[in-house]
Formats: C-alpha cells, sequence, structure tokens
C-alpha cells in the first residue's frame, strides 16, 4: 500500500529560484530539510539582469523566493504575471546607524540625514523616521500599497537635513553624517548588523517588505506547496539563519 504524500510519487524535484550569496545558502537547508520529509527540492541560482519572476512565470520553475510583496504587485502590475505569494520567509533590515548617537531621538535640530535615493528603500527609511516620531507622512500613506517621498513629508519639527545617495554611497560616507539609513547587503560589507548597530531598526512586524515564497497561481493549491512551506518554516532554518546571519537577516516564522 502507499502512504506517502501524493507528489513523492514523482522523482522530479521542484525547482525554486533563487539569488545568489544568503538565499542560496539558506535553500540548500530547505533542500536537506525537506529531503528528509520526502520532497525534493533543488535551490536554482538565478544570476545578472534575468527574471525569477518570468522564470517562473513562464514554468521553468515552481517557486521563487528572492523579493518582498511590494516588488511582486509591481511586477504583477508592469508585466501581468499570475504569480501568488504563499509564505514569508525572512526580512533583510533596513536600519539607522551613526558614528555620533546612539538613538534617532539623540539627533539635533538641523541633523543631517542620509537616505537612499531608490524609491522603496527610501519609502522604508522614511517609515522608520515615522514611527520614531520624527516625521509625519502624508495622509493615507500606506507602504503595502505605495511609495513615499521627501515631498510626502508633511511635518519635520527638528528640521533635519535629507541627504538622498545611493546606498552603497550612504555605507562608506556614514561619518559624514549624522545618520543614514542603510539597506542590509550594504550595511553588512561594511561590517554593521542592524540589530546589533543600528539605531533604529525597521519593524518585522506587518511588514510589508518581509521577503516571502511565491508561486504560480494554478499551484497555490497544490499539495506541495506546504510541504515546501513547512520545510522552509522548519527549526533547523530558523536556527540556521539566527546563528550564520547574527541577526543581518531576521526570520520571520
Amino acid at each position: 500500500m502507499f502512504h506517502g504524500p501524493a507528489f513523492s510519487a514523482d522523482p522530479k524535484p521542484l525547482k525554486v529560484g533563487v539569488r545568489g550569496g544568503v538565499d542560496e545558502q539558506i535553500w540548500e537547508v530547505v533542500a536537506q530539510v525537506a529531503k528528509k520529509n520526502g520532497l525534493a527540492v533543488e535551490p536554482v541560482v538565478i544570476t545578472g539582469t534575468a527574471s525569477p519572476n518570468e522564470a517562473l512565470n513562464n514554468g521553468d520553475l515552481e517557486a521563487n523566493a528572492f523579493q518582498h510583496i511590494p516588488f511582486l504587485n509591481d511586477q504583477i502590475k508592469q508585466r501581468g504575471y499570475k504569480l501568488v505569494a504563499v509564505a514569508n520567509t525572512l526580512i533583510s533590515p533596513i536600519a539607522f546607524y551613526s558614528r555620533k548617537y546612539k538613538s534617532l531621538k539623540d539627533l539635533p535640530d538641523g541633523a543631517r540625514v542620509g537616505i537612499p535615493n531608490d524609491p522603496s528603500n527610501q519609502t522604508r527609511a522614511l517609515v522608520i523616521l515615522r514611527d520614531q516620531g520624527l516625521i509625519t507622512l502624508r495622509d493615507g500613506f500606506d507602504p503595502a500599497t505605495g511609495t513615499a517621498t521627501l515631498a510626502d513629508v508633511t511635518s519635520n519639527p527638528k528640521k533635519l537635513e535629507f541627504v538622498e545617495s545611493a546606498s552603497v554611497v550612504l555605507a562608506r560616507s556614514l561619518p559624514d553624517v549624522d545618520t543614514a539609513a542603510i539597506v542590509n547587503s550594504f550595511a553588512y560589507q561594511a561590517g554593521l548588523i542592524a540589530t546589533r548597530d543600528g539605531i533604529a531598526v525597521e519593524k518585522k512586524e506587518n511588514n510589508p517588505y518581509v521577503n516571502i515564497i511565491v508561486v504560480r497561481e494554478k499551484d497555490k493549491n497544490a499539495p506541495w506547496v506546504p510541504e515546501l512551506i513547512k520545510a522552509y518554516h522548519s527549526e533547523e532554518v530558523r536556527q540556521f539563519i539566527l546563528s550564520k546571519y547574527e541577526g543581518s537577516v531576521i526570520p520571520v516564522f
């Protein structure tokens, strides 16, 4: 008699598109956990300008895991992909760092504040400043459905001076400003870890920038989907993330 899960009869592994580095390393562990549960998973590293969403939508992959919901929604809007998020994975946090102050609340009037000049990361930085009470943003703004720019700042009591720059530049020029919001990848390269060195870190609760596992709409109820999620959300994977990356990426399961 056959008692195994329906997908185990198919020896073909599930191909999951990931970017190299952190995601690749994590998915190697996920694949090991999945194998013990009878599910074959093959992480496929997508390099260069190739799109993991295009590959998934075309059927070259069964899933991907490299993006957050606002990015996915923008891709769907622009390209008409029939894709859907099925699980959260981790957050690669953006944080404010400073060589001069221990808290954003310590910033003096007129402080120079570095923020990223790309739409999604500038939004993330402004949301932290809003949540810390340093600025207010326009009524109705929701980071889950849109982006914010300096034009959306409706109150700036400390008259902070914003310095917009590329993330890689902000990481190198931290001593030149009072504080700067630096995305995780460049902060990590500069020896900075959000949970250790950040003077303010974005929240992981209800954060639209949490990374996700994505599948085609037609596969969202496939029997292998919950098994794939189960493998990622395992304690083995959680402990690997916590010990390997020391807070530079944070599991959200």
